[in-house]
């Protein structure tokens, strides 16, 4: 009996593993796609950023002397922040995205 009891302690451990992988598969999976969606936006100017995203929430000049527009919004009560950096000429040259998905 104290076989058995083993035994299928292991297996639910192997099933929740495989559990766990398969979440940071699908997450990994989202998170490229935002990424790749975002991504689109470098070499574009800040005008075009704002057409498809609207206002920032945010805008401020960083340490580097570039503006940086921040979005922020929520889904399933998790915040998501998106960060995107415009240089002197008004193009977008970076961004940074957390707790989207």
């Amino acid at each position: 009996m104290h076989k058995f009891k083993f035994i299928f302690t292991i297996v639910v451990l192997c099933f929740a593993v495989a559990g766990c992988q398969t979440v940071k598969q699908k997450t990994d999976a989202i998170v490229e796609k935002e990424n790749e969606k975002l991504s689109e936006f470098i070499g574009k100017s800040a005008s075009k950023l704002q057409m498809e995203l609207g206002k920032p929430d945010e805008d401020f000049t960083n340490a580097k002397g570039n503006f940086e527009f921040v979005y922020n919004t929520k889904k399933y009560l998790i915040p998501c922040e998106r960060r995107f950096e415009i240089n002197s000429e008004n193009i977008v040259v970076g961004f940074v995205s957390n707790g989207c998905f």
